[in-house]
């Protein structure tokens, strides 16, 4: 076997030579002094040659070396070529896009409804694209995602997070669907270490229900996903104005419309 010293006292010749090592693996010495390593297989009846690194402080070390060997010899024995796979991988690494243009195709492609894909890109423009735009997929860990995450959570905005955590996991699952051969970060971040939120039993008082009924009527939503909202909203204080022994009379006097009207509302073309 090689050892590092013997590496270093390898001299060049007239011709490139090789020197072997363990496994298959063997050193080409070549006329200009350069020392790489290689591994020569067969694969479906055809000799193959993959160059596994170039030994030196630019290059990889001999245990290296022999643990990149140990990984061809499984690819040939699961029938895949290291030298076409080594080839594909520098492919992807040319053609590589960054997280910001998988996102800009992502929500091209992807359906949802315009109010969702509205509040998806808001988060996506503000809290996720100044810092990831020019990332590679590769570059994204999940302790990035954590990061992240954390600095939209510190500011306020808990739900928020969550929904940067969401958007992330879509754009890789959209990314790996087209081909690209990337972990998942969001796989590894649960939503629950992002933020836990506790449930509210508060209901809204006749007062408060105008206020967000009024409100409602400027929010940039879908008249179908207002007119809803105005329906459950409506609900709720009938229901409560029936808990509390109102008749129908008692409820129009706490100021709030019957929910009669949200229905014919809906039934409006």
């Amino acid at each position: 076997m090689l050892t590092d010293t013997a590496l270093k006292h390898l001299k060049s010749k007239a011709k490139d030579y090789k020197v072997a090592d363990r496994d298959g693996m063997y050193v080409l010495v070549k006329s200009s002094g350069s020392l790489s390593f290689r591994y020569d297989y067969r694969m479906n009846g055809r000799r193959e040659t993959v160059t596994l690194g170039q030994y030196g402080p630019d290059g990889i070390t001999l245990a290296r070396a022999r643990e990149l060997c140990l990984d061809a010899r499984r690819m040939v024995g699961e029938g895949i070529s290291p030298a076409q796979e080594k080839q594909r991988q520098k492919r992807r690494l040319k053609e590589a896009k960054s997280f910001g243009e998988f996102g800009e195709r992502w929500f091209k492609e992807a359906r949802m409804a315009d109010s969702t894909c509205a509040m998806r890109r808001a988060i996506f423009d503000r809290d996720i694209v100044p810092t990831w735009r020019n990332r590679l997929l590769k570059e994204i860990t999940p302790e990035d995602l954590r990061g992240l995450c954390k600095k939209v959570k510190d500011r306020g905005a808990p739900a928020t997070a969550i929904h940067v955590r969401d958007i992330v996991k879509q754009i890789f699952a959209f990314a790996i669907l087209h081909g690209e051969k990337v972990p998942n970060p969001a796989e590894d971040v649960g939503p629950a270490s992002i933020a836990t939120f506790v449930p509210k039993d508060r209901a809204l008082s006749p007062t408060e229900v105008r206020i967000v009924l009024k409100q409602l009527e400027h929010v940039p939503t879908l008249p179908t996903i207002r007119l809803g909202l105005r329906l459950i909203l409506l609900t709720m204080v009938e229901e409560r104005a029936a808990r509390c022994g109102l008749g129908r009379s008692g409820f129009r006097e706490s100021g709030v419309e019957h929910s009669q009207r949200a229905h014919e509302a809906l039934q409006a073309p």
